[in-house]
């Protein structure tokens, strides 16, 4: 811990709480900002926040007749962010068209990269996070911080596009992909070891005690009687790490965690890896489950975000094409607005049963109410982990939603699958404002290619290579800059 000084006591913004407990390799959990950390007014105003970039995924798109209706329509979830977000409507992927493959796979993968696959295996293209980690970090991330992290909720798994979105250069996968909140909790605070130019990392060892029996002397002593913290930041402190403890006990479902206990079996009740999507027949699962899994995810994943450990990576909520077959009463703003029944409404079963189908079946003339509760519900779970991003303020008095570049996209701008054109046309996108690089608050309808949106977007965060062909021209997107 940095050292605190009798007089006048200041911390550095990066202080942690360490250990370098053998069991536990090496664990760090950060501290929220206290006004201890703040030199003085003035230069709080102009403190420095870390580069940052995460792309969010939802699976199955959003047809652009809904995208047209804006926040009156299934949009009405991220209403309480429009000022924190850029909505990007008309944003073309046709370039990343393959032969014989519909938009589960190539919009997939075109998401993020504005490039097709390359393979089963790989993207054509890095990612839009990879670039902006490769550009304000050549030389590889902080010791102790995971250099990429991917997660995410999701059971369709045929290809890896379908549910990873963050891509090195060659186009390989940038991390291996966390689909339990127990594994996303042991991936950011268990022991990382890194390979050459900290590329290849991997989880070492597996938990055996809460993190927060790592920190708990240096804890005691920044909360107790002899602290020299103020008062308000004592407070700080044990609210803080009481949510790091409450995550942990959610991750791992015991009512409390012994020092000495091993861990116990995973906490996740849900089926994921190969047996999660037998045949690609998808599977039963209740809004609860569904939501109550992604919330953790999510919740956990902003954890990392906040104490500074992951500060590039991408999360997904529900895969390309993803096959459920959902029930249960949905409600958003103390309105009932749909009763989820898919395959009873399908009259299908198997993957004739799962809301897939009704991206398939959407038509522009119609009401197309199951489409829209599903849309309108996968807002709701986008906008709530936004909305965690948007609790903590940082040293310049903006929240991390409002200094990260966090992009928001899908694979289709309509589900049917007759036109290609179509289906890789109009894909919703949105972003935050990347500590004011973007026109946040807005809603534009942009008539532009996903790759020269996507180059827009990097050359303000200052990259100096982008994406696509280098004989390729390029086109500047002014509309989405601030």
């Amino acid at each position: 811990m940095a050292a605190i000084h009798d007089r006048n006591p200041k911390l550095h913004r990066r202080t942690l709480l360490r250990n370098g407990l053998a069991s536990l390799g090496a664990v760090t959990v950060g501290l929220p900002l206290l006004e201890e950390m703040m030199l003085s007014s003035a230069s709080a105003a102009t403190a420095q926040v870390p580069v940052r970039a995460f792309n969010v995924f939802f699976g199955l798109g959003i047809p652009a007749p809904l995208q047209d209706e804006g926040y009156d329509g299934v949009l009405e979830p991220l209403k309480p962010l429009r000022d924190k977000l850029l909505i990007m409507r008309k944003v073309d992927q046709v370039r990343c068209d393959e032969s014989g493959i519909n938009a589960h796979f190539d919009g997939s993968a075109a998401a993020f990269t504005a490039e097709p696959p390359d393979g089963e295996a790989k993207s054509g293209g890095p990612s839009i996070d990879q670039v902006v980690r490769d550009a304000h970090h050549p030389k590889g991330m902080p010791p102790g911080m995971v250099p990429t992290l991917i997660g995410g909720t999701f059971f369709r798994r045929s290809r890896i596009s379908r549910y990873v979105h963050s891509y090195r250069s060659d186009g390989t996968v940038a991390a291996t992909m966390q689909e339990k909140p127990r594994d996303l909790f042991e991936r950011v605070f268990g022991s990382v070891t890194t390979g050459a130019n900290g590329e290849e990392d991997f989880l070492k060892k597996r938990l055996r005690k809460s993190v927060l029996d790592s920190v708990v002397e240096q804890y005691k002593l920044m909360t107790g009687p002899k602290s020299q913290l103020g008062k308000a930041s004592r407070a700080k402190v044990t609210d803080h790490l009481d949510r790091v403890r409450e995550f942990e006990q959610r991750a791992y479902q015991m009512s409390a965690l012994q020092a000495d206990a091993p861990p116990p079996p995973p906490a996740s009740k849900l089926l994921h890896g190969g047996v999660a999507d037998p045949g690609g027949e998808g599977i039963d699962i209740t809004l609860d489950e569904l939501t109550n899994e992604w919330r953790l995810m999510a919740d956990l994943y902003a954890l990392a975000i906040e104490m500074d450990r992951a500060r590039f990576g991408s999360i997904t909520f529900l895969a390309a094409g993803e096959r459920i077959r959902l029930t249960g009463d949905y409600e958003y703003g103390g309105r009932k607005i749909f009763t989820f029944d898919d395959q009873r409404q399908l009259k299908k079963s198997g993957s004739g049963g799962c809301s897939h189908e009704f991206w398939h079946r959407f038509k522009p003339d119609k009401d197309n109410e199951a489409l829209r509760a599903h849309v309108h519900m996968k807002m709701r779970e986008v906008a709530y982990f936004l909305g965690r991003l948007d609790e903590t303020q940082e040293a310049n008095g903006q929240s991390i939603l409002e200094n990260s570049m966090i992009t928001v996209s899908t694979e289709s701008g309509d589900g049917r699958h007759n036109d290609v054109k179509r289906e890789l046309s109009g894909i919703f996108h949105a972003v935050t404002g990347a500590s004011g690089r973007f026109k946040s608050g807005q809603i534009a309808d942009l008539d532009a290619e996903g790759i020269d949106v996507y180059n827009t977007m990097l050359d303000a965060m200052d990259c100096p290579s982008g994406l696509g062909p280098e004989d390729r021209e390029k086109t500047r997107v002014d509309e989405i800059l601030a």
